[in-house]
This record gives structure tokens, sequence and C-alpha cells, in this order.
């Protein structure tokens, strides 16, 4: 019997950016309801101009943390964080993905928001 290997990652760090949108008005609110897509966008082209290799920034639906939000999370590592600003976000490239470290102030916990489903 042989063993398969996983072959490499196509990305070496891949961040997902929530940008749900839910309807004005609901309890939970939304990512995008506190700027999320104008960030995204600003985490992207940051990306590009920081000349980060292997770094890609993509939106995501809805991760179930509408009150914290917006929020992203980091892989390979599963690293979640809160964000509010243009700043938070350069800290948290700087931060995590230039230099390996975390941004403690903005790191989300599994306690953190709704529980699982």
């Amino acid at each position: 019997m042989s063993v398969l290997s996983d072959p490499p990652s196509y990305f070496r760090i891949h961040v997902f950016a929530c940008t749900n949108e839910r309807p004005a008005g609901h309890p939970r609110g939304s990512c995008a309801e506190r700027g999320s897509e104008e960030l995204r966008a600003y985490m992207k082209d940051q990306v590009r101009k920081l000349g980060l290799p292997g770094v890609r920034v993509n939106n995501s639906g809805c991760l179930n943390r509408c009150e914290l939000g917006p929020v992203m999370v980091i892989y390979p590592e599963a690293v979640w964080y809160g964000y509010r600003s243009r700043a938070d976000i350069d800290e948290i490239l700087a931060t995590h993905l230039v230099e390996g470290g975390r941004v403690e102030r903005l790191l989300l916990r599994p306690e953190d928001g709704p529980a699982q489903d």
C-alpha cells in the first residue's frame, strides 16, 4: 500500500477577509457594514506594494464571527484577527506576514464570539 503525500501549497499564506453583508438592522451586524470591503481592497494593495511572495488575499463569505467584525483568518496557521482600520491591517501585515509574529491585541480566540454550530 502506498502512502500519498499532499502536494505543496499553491500559496505560502492565504488570507480570507470576510466581506459578508447582511440586511440593515440585522442583530448580528455584518463585516461589510463595518467597512470590510474597502479594508480588504487596501490589504490586497498593501500586500502587492510590500512585494510579499506567495501571499493571497481573498474575499470570504460569512466566517460566523459577525459581532467581532471585520474579521480575517490567515492560513496555514489558522490565526484569526478582528480589525477596524488601515493601521490595524498595516500592523497585521508587518507583524504576522513579514515578521512571523502575532498582533496580540487583535487576535480572536475560539471563546470570542458566538458558539460554533
